[in-house]
C-alpha cells in the first residue's frame, strides 16, 4: 500500500474539506501539520512536509501526496533528497504566491520538471491563480493537466466536500502504470 500524504494550503483545510474528509477515510493517510497556518514561511512549511514524507516513505514505498493550493508550491520547492521518495502527486488549486503578499516567501515558484508523475488540477475561475498560470506550472514540472470549468479554489466554498472527482483522479496515480511497450526484435 502506498503512504498518502496531505499538504494542507494557506490557513489549513477545515471541517468538510475534501481534503480533512480523505486524511480520515483513506487507510494510513497523513495529514502535514504546520506551525503557523495563517504566515506562512517557505522554510518551515517545506521542512515539515520534508519530514513527514521522509517518514511515510520509511517502510519503502513510495509517498503519494495529495496537495492543494499553497501545499502545491510546497511541494515544489522540496529537496531531491526528499522528492526521490515521493511516486506521485496530486496537485490541486495550486496557488499564487507572487500576487498575493502573505504567501511571498514561497516566490519564485520552481519551474523544473518534477521527478515523480503528477497530476495539476485547476480551475477557470479560480481566485487565487489563474488556470493559464495554473497550466504553466503544469508545463514546468511535467504534470497532467485538468482544467475543471468554474470549479472555484476547489474547495468547501466552492461546494468541493467529499468531491469524488478528485478521489478519481488520486486513484488514477495510485494504479500501478502500465509496463512500457517491448521493442519488437527480428530475427534473422
Amino acid at each position: 500500500m502506498q503512504p498518502i500524504v496531505i499538504v494542507p494550503g494557506w490557513r489549513n483545510s477545515g471541517p468538510g474539506h475534501w481534503q480533512s474528509l480523505w486524511a480520515e477515510q483513506l487507510p494510513g493517510a497523513r495529514r502535514v501539520e504546520q506551525d503557523d497556518w495563517v504566515t506562512p514561511r517557505r522554510d518551515a512549511w517545506v521542512g515539515q512536509l520534508a519530514r513527514t514524507v521522509t517518514e511515510a516513505a520509511a517502510h519503502g514505498n513510495p509517498v503519494v501526496v495529495v496537495a492543494h493550493s499553497l501545499g502545491c508550491i510546497a511541494t515544489a520547492h522540496l529537496p531531491p533528497e526528499v522528492m526521490q521518495h515521493i511516486g506521485a502527486a496530486l496537485l490541486v488549486a495550486p496557488a499564487d504566491p507572487e500576487r498575493r503578499g502573505v504567501l511571498a516567501d514561497f516566490a519564485p515558484v520552481p519551474y523544473q520538471p518534477l521527478p515523480f508523475r503528477s497530476l495539476v488540477v485547476a480551475s477557470s475561475n479560480d481566485p487565487y491563480c489563474p488556470s493559464r498560470l495554473a497550466g504553466a506550472y503544469a508545463r514546468a514540472w511535467g504534470s497532467e493537466f485538468v482544467r475543471l470549468n468554474n470549479a472555484g479554489h476547489i474547495n468547501v466554498d466552492s461546494g468541493h466536500g467529499p468531491w469524488p472527482l478528485g478521489l478519481g483522479l488520486l486513484q488514477s496515480l495510485l494504479s500501478p502504470l502500465p509496463a512500457p511497450p517491448r521493442p519488437e526484435t527480428t530475427h534473422a
